[in-house]
């Protein structure tokens, strides 16, 4: 038998060959179907992960086979991108009139609500063409709307059709003020349930209701219908997170936040946030881009037992056995019937409607179970690193920031020749990274930005707004990496040749609130609201302003943006507590012309308490380290104390990362960080 040409995918026949020799399971249908899910899952460091999934050692040339296959299916989803915008407004538009309804809303959501999502979920940009990560559309049978915030302003305009879409401020005119403003009486607005939270779906219905309109359920998504080239779910595999990185057993965490469900009232909490379930049972999985989530969802009973609803194709049997006996296993589709049987017994189920899907509300409605509406109770208890998660935080980011400073020490020399671009730096700090020990993954794209894409926060490098790094401009590079021990978020701006004066001083005033918030001690019970106001004060000073939160939440080796804590001024009631890892990044923009941040992620830890003190002080330890540009300071602007801060903090960069890096770039590294 002549085996496939190599860029063809193989024959039945021929894979079933293949798989039989390997004594897979699966069958060349199975197979054929599993590299579907696989070619939907985003690019892995390791391409041939999956295929283990079918064959635990597969022969040459069953692996080259299910490469075709895989490769076969990436094509197609590809090719299924080329209808054009016009005919998918016009598909899905033929599908709500057979309905009855005037239009349908899509948000930039999955139904986990989460930030990062897969190919199959990017509905939004599927019916727009808009990439963000933020964003909502309506679709009416005569006009179309999209709403995004001010981080992708340019963006939006720059990836939809002005013929096709208006563009409207997701603040300052949200869609609920529009509904309210542009529905008739009698209208029926659709909604899927499974990509908005109750809070979101009250928020429509207030604004139809203003209308005289209504809002309607469609558990089967219109759009859904209608993409006929629609991904399948992303299949990749689900591998235990090793205690020696997480730190504790799984079960011991079960049956600590089983009894937080217990006292909160409830029998069960449903878990629908794929990053919770991931640290609750110690695995991970690779499912959505840059952040090792395995999609799934959760019931937790509150002793400690708990069922799991995964794709069991991606469970290798290393990881059935990691789960144990204590977690069953079950088909994402058995969720519903899961939610019926507690209704049916008569359950106090805890569900977070700030985060589930109001088609789990709705479910359990129905099958009338109590309710008990709460926070996700993994999320408080995840945020606060255990010592082993803060040790092995500590260990990459000196291996993180020794890349960096490679990375750094290499701008240094090649930018000011002017031929270095926004995306060929981008890959090379990437190059840097992945040789580091434990690297799995990026954190996110990296915002690789120079001159006035700067000044844009979110920005992100395409072949079409792809910018040279000019002398005379400032580089800004936000950047981090997926270690098992930990993950990474850094921020550096860097001068290329000589900075203005006013770049200096924006520079330091970043720099100065920065410190000041890396300095600050508060009173166990203090939220991050109540000091984002101390990294601002420089730049308020000035008559300056930046329009992002202070600081995020930080996973281990889980989200970059990891809830519930933040420093931001909106409003937070969470308070700051020891072992939460938060990012301090203070920045300025300058539309068109530059943009500043200077960020190193910290954890929050016990001090030294003062003689007579009356309450428990907490403050930061910087884990980040990387040289901060001196060249951008003005010196004459720092206090006294600030000055010792930069000293030490660079004194310990160098010490730290000069046996982990090269020769050249240690020479640089010693120069660049002098006392100021």
């Amino acid at each position: 038998m002549s085996a496939a040409p190599l860029d063809q995918p193989p024959g039945a026949e021929e894979l079933g060959r293949l798989l039989a020799q390997a004594k897979s399971r699966y069958s060349a249908a199975e197979a054929a179907a599993l590299a579907k899910g696989a070619a939907a899952a985003p690019p892995a460091e390791d391409p041939s992960a999956w295929i283990r999934l079918i064959a635990a050692n597969p022969s040459p040339e069953l692996a080259a086979a299910l490469t075709r296959l895989k490769e076969s299916a990436a094509a197609a989803i590809a090719q299924g991108r080329a209808v054009s915008v016009a005919e998918r407004l016009a598909r899905l538009r033929a599908d709500l009139g057979r309905r009855g309804l005037v239009g349908f809303v899509v948000p930039r959501a999955d139904e986990h609500q989460g930030e990062y999502v897969p190919l199959r979920a990017e509905r939004l940009a599927w019916i727009s063409g808009f990439t963000g990560s933020a964003g909502l559309v309506i679709v009416l049978q005569d006009r179309a709307v999209i709403f995004v915030d001010g981080r992708y302003t340019v963006q939006v305009r720059a990836e939809t059709d002005p013929a096709l879409f208006e563009y409207r401020h997701l603040i300052e005119e949200p869609p609920t003020d529009w509904i309210a403003a542009n529905l008739k009486p009698g209208d029926r607005l659709g909604y899927d349930p499974w990509l908005h939270t109750p809070d979101q779906v009250k928020a429509l219905a207030r604004g139809a209701e203003k209308a005289g309109a209504s809002l309607i359920p469609c558990p089967d998504s219109p759009l859904d219908r209608v993409w006929g080239e629609q991904p399948p779910h992303p299949l990749a595999p689900v591998v235990p997170h090793d205690e020696r990185h997480a730190g504790r057993a799984s079960a011991d965490k079960r049956r600590e936040v089983g009894s937080a469900v217990a006292k909160a009232g409830a029998d069960a909490a449903v878990l629908t946030q794929p990053d919770s379930i991931a640290w609750l049972l110690n695995i991970r999985g690779a499912d959505v881009p840059h952040t090792p989530l395995p999609l799934s969802f959760a019931i937790l009973e509150a002793d400690g037992r708990a069922k799991l609803f995964i794709d069991p194709r991606k469970l290798a049997p290393e990881t059935r056995a990691h789960l144990g006996n204590e977690v069953a296993i079950e088909a994402p589709d058995a969720l519903g019937s899961a939610l019926d049987a507690l209704g049916g017994a008569g359950a106090k189920v805890l569900a977070d409607p700030t985060s589930a899907a109001a088609w789990v509300f709705d479910r359990l409605a129905a099958a009338k179970a109590k309710i008990v509406p709460a926070d996700d109770p993994v999320q408080l208890v995840k945020a606060c690193k255990n010592s082993v998660e803060v040790d092995g935080a500590r260990a990459a980011h000196r291996r993180d920031g020794a890349s960096l400073t490679r990375f750094l020490a290499w701008i240094a020399k090649e930018a000011p020749k002017g031929g270095l671009d926004e995306m060929t730096a981008a890959e090379k700090l990437y190059q840097f990274r992945r040789t580091n020990e434990l690297f799995q993954d990026l954190s996110f794209g990296s915002i690789s930005a120079a001159g006035p894409n700067g000044a844009l926060p979110h920005y992100r490098s395409t072949p079409a707004t792809n910018r040279k790094i000019e002398p005379g401009t400032l580089y800004l590079i936000d950047s981090g990496g997926q270690y098992l021990d930990g993950t990474t978020d850094v921020t550096r701006t860097v001068a290329v040749g000589e900075p203005t004066a006013e770049m200096r001083d924006r520079f330091t005033r970043v720099l100065k609130g920065h410190i000041a918030l890396a300095l600050a001690t508060f009173p166990a019970g203090t939220t991050g609201q109540q000091i984002d106001a101390i990294a601002r004060l420089p730049l308020w000073q000035a008559g300056l302003d930046y329009d992002h939160g202070t600081g995020h939440g930080v996973g281990s080796f889980l989200s970059v943006h990891e809830g519930p804590q933040r420093i931001s001024k909106a409003p937070n009631r969470i308070a700051l507590r020891p072992g939460m890892i938060v990012s301090n990044e203070p920045g300025y923009y300058k539309p068109g012309a530059y943009g500043i941040r200077t960020e190193n992620l910290v954890v929050v830890t016990r001090v030294a308490q003062p003689e007579g003190a009356e309450r428990e002080l907490l403050g930061f330890e910087t884990l980040t380290l990387a040289p901060i540009d001196r060249t951008l300071i003005v010196a004459d602007m720092l206090t006294a104390e600030e000055r010792a801060w930069l000293d030490a903090y660079h004194a310990r960069v160098r010490a730290e990362l000069m046996p982990l890096v090269d020769a050249e770039t240690a020479k640089w590294l010693a120069e660049v960080t002098k006392p100021i």
